[in-house]
């Protein structure tokens, strides 16, 4: 079975494809996963691995490491671009992620105030006005929809509460409108195609109905948990991009 990708709380920095020299953020446990999704492509393997036993790093703990790696790497004038909160699970479930938001923030402001905060969230806890205050805190405030099409967002992510629909998830980004960074992931599978025309204009409805401030597409880059679905190539996603942007007026980056 794929396994978490990262076994630290504070890892990196990595070069992303999507932002440049990236400190992570792990605010999962260092042994295991906890997702609010399941989703096919998770480079951090599916839920079934269980949550580990290391449980949620504390605030504290969160706090000390990362400044510990933010005032070595300024002291060895090392280049960095953005911190980066992604990891082994959804970091909005932590449930000090408001508080340790702030603690970054003045952290960054401390040793790199020119660094950007990104937040990487698959948007399931946006029904929370603490996490969403928080969200509007950071510099880059990147929210996950996949598909606009019900049965495709149930298939390609799995959420785990029936309650999320793609309709109550496009009305709650619309408060991000104009300051949010919609990320889309485009892959092909035997039961699943996000690339047709009908998926692609129910996409660019929701953008429209959202405006946020740029949309990012991208596809699958690395092994994913299930091994039958495709990436989509660079060729391709720049095709749509173009459609998307053209159709919406919104800029749209492809990774």
């Amino acid at each position: 079975m794929q396994r978490v990708l990262f076994h630290d709380t504070i890892f990196g920095p990595i070069h992303s494809r999507r932002l440049g020299s990236s400190l992570g953020v792990n605010l999962s446990p260092r042994d295991g996963k906890i997702c609010s999704f399941d989703c096919l492509y998770c480079e951090a393997g599916f839920n079934a691995q269980g949550p580990g036993t290391t449980g949620f790093p504390s605030r504290a703990e969160v706090a000390r490491l990362l400044e510990e790696k933010l005032k070595a790497m300024k002291a060895g004038g090392e280049k960095l671009d953005v911190i980066t909160f992604s990891g082994n699970g959804e970091p909005t479930l932590h449930p000090y992620f408001p508080e340790i938001i702030d603690d970054t923030i003045r952290l960054r402001d401390k040793y790199f105030p020119e660094v950007k905060i990104s937040v990487l969230t698959n948007s399931t806890r946006l029904s929370s006005p603490e996490v969403c205050e928080a969200l509007n805190r950071v510099d880059n405030n990147i929210l996950k929809l996949d598909s606009a099409v019900e049965s495709t967002m149930r298939k390609m992510d799995r959420p785990g509460s029936p309650e999320f629909t793609t309709e109550r998830v496009i009305s709650q980004l619309k408060q991000f409108s104009d300051t949010g960074i919609i990320q889309t992931m485009i892959l092909r599978g035997p039961e699943i195609d996000n690339t047709s025309d009908t998926e692609i204009n129910a996409l660019i409805e929701a953008y429209k109905r959202i405006r946020p401030r740029s949309i990012m597409i991208y596809s699958i880059d690395r092994k994913t948990p299930d091994e039958t679905l495709r990436a989509v190539s660079h060729e391709e996603l720049n095709l749509i991009a173009s459609r998307i942007e053209a159709e919406t007026g919104i800029p749209v980056s492809v990774a």
